[in-house]
């Protein structure tokens, strides 16, 4: 590549990295992304039969506010990613706030309850498919971020991968909530957060791949 094509390249991409547009593009395709992830909860898990009754209970939204945090951490860090030598650092830091609240009060509570609780407590009922539900309902918001932040500039393309990934987990934790039977803290705090670790780290792999320049 001669000396004059990569500098156009590089100003080009400067150029889409830059301004209101990035918010938006991934805006748009998280809302798109969320759509596709309900519809497929919709089909395949459905929704709860109890969840306007599990609504009104302070654990239902902990759980919701809990995956909404991430996504909301997720785009922070990828609108920042998704530019020209873009950190991240803030939304990365947010959502390990977010994680370690949520452990601190998962120990609390198993620490509190009897022994012979704790494993139910911490196990639930579901756990074996939790996370691998989280990750399937993850894969529409997942790939239309991943097609976003290819039309922008980024440079890291791993972190941004992982970013996209944290976001779509988050958002999809809580399109999860509609279904979930679970409540308890330390559950959520386990196999909630395992799924959106393997959405990060699915990310992570599928960035380099899909968001390298062409």
């Amino acid at each position: 590549m001669r000396t004059d094509e990569l500098i156009e390249q590089l100003s080009a991409a400067a150029a889409r990295g830059s301004g209101a547009g990035v918010p938006l593009r991934l805006i748009g395709a998280a809302i798109v992304g969320a759509a596709g992830a309900l519809l497929i909860l919709l089909a395949w898990l459905h929704v709860r039969p109890d969840l306007a009754q599990a609504a009104t209970t302070w654990r239902w939204w902990l759980k919701v506010t809990y995956g909404l945090v991430l996504a909301a951490a997720g785009f922070a860090a990828l609108e920042r990613l998704a530019r020209p030598d873009g950190q991240g650092r803030r939304g990365l830091a947010l959502a390990l706030a977010a994680l370690l609240v949520l452990l601190a009060m998962g120990a609390w509570q198993l620490a509190e309850a009897p022994a012979a609780a704790r494993p139910l407590i911490w196990l639930g009922r579901t756990w074996r498919g939790c996370p691998f539900n989280i990750l399937a309902l993850s894969g529409p918001i997942l790939l239309a971020g991943l097609l976003a932040v290819r039309t922008l500039a980024p440079t890291r393309l791993a972190l941004a991968g992982a970013a996209t990934g944290l976001l779509a987990g988050g958002a999809a934790m809580a399109i999860y909530c509609l279904h979930c039977p679970e409540t308890e803290p330390a559950f959520i705090a386990t196999w909630y957060s395992l799924g959106a670790l393997l959405t990060a780290a699915v990310g992570a792999v599928a960035g380099p791949v899909i968001l390298r320049w062409r």
